[in-house]
């Protein structure tokens, strides 16, 4: 896969993947649980961890304020274990899949090509997409399909998180670069001045390479067929969603 159609993919796999997170349906899931959809996505996310200190959490959301990680995983945390709220943000992925995909043309090598990806990925050093890829697959081909569309989103986003660090740029000016307006719902006072110098954007931009650099192998397991199918797959799934 050349390197525009992987920046297409990953796009719209980061899209794809967390489509389900704030949906009606899966607040209603969080709300049968106790839990407010806030809770529901942190414990959902996170809870592929165990029941882990809150750091732990923060360390893995990366872009999030750790004041509020901490609150809000303390108190989803006290209202469910963090395995259990796993699973049941996972079935809501599958849900999600089921209601939306079902119908897809394609489907059926779209989630091959996924899979061959998820296979071939390298989880070493990226604990929140290595526990959610350990999590249980479904076997009906709507849900299993979203289920990997999810499990690859961790992928970008635990590998891009790596970079940023790694490029020298503090997550939270990373986070207020590329999302300026959803500073105050990452926990991060709405009315700071936050400074922003051409070297922070360099780093950005140098992390973003590397980030396409540490994803690129398990794309590049795709022979052209598998890849022809995972874009015009994927093209699908924008249509229908």
């Amino acid at each position: 896969m050349n390197e525009k159609d992987l920046a297409v993919v990953c796009q719209q796999i980061g899209v794809f993947g967390g489509a389900y997170y704030f949906e009606l349906e899966t607040l209603e899931i969080g709300e049968g649980l106790g839990l407010d959809g806030f809770e529901f996505y942190f414990i959902g996310r996170g809870g592929v961890l165990g029941d882990v200190e809150p750091a732990a959490v923060a360390s893995a959301f990366g872009y999030f304020n750790p004041t509020l990680v901490e609150q809000t995983w303390v108190s989803a945390r006290e209202k469910i274990a963090p395995r259990e709220g796993a699973r049941a943000y996972a079935s809501a992925s599958h849900a999600f899949g089921r209601s939306n995909l079902a119908e897809l043309p394609g489907l059926g090598a779209l989630c091959a090509a996924l899979e061959v990806v998820n296979q071939a990925a390298d989880g070493r050093g990226l604990p929140l997409y290595a526990a959610s890829a350990a999590e249980p697959v479904p076997d009906d081909l709507p849900a299993r399909t979203m289920h990997l569309l999810t499990v690859l989103r961790e992928l970008r986003g635990s590998a891009h998180l790596v970079a940023v660090i790694a490029s020298g740029l503090d997550p939270k000016i990373a986070h207020y670069l590329r999302r300026p307006y959803d500073m105050e719902m990452f926990g991060w006072a709405g009315d700071e001045t936050i400074e922003v110098t051409d070297e922070d954007r360099g780093r950005l931009q140098r992390a973003d390479e590397l980030t396409d650099r540490l994803v690129a192998g398990a794309y590049g397991a795709l022979d052209a067929a598998a890849s022809t199918a995972l874009l015009d797959g994927l093209a699908a799934v924008d249509a229908a969603l």
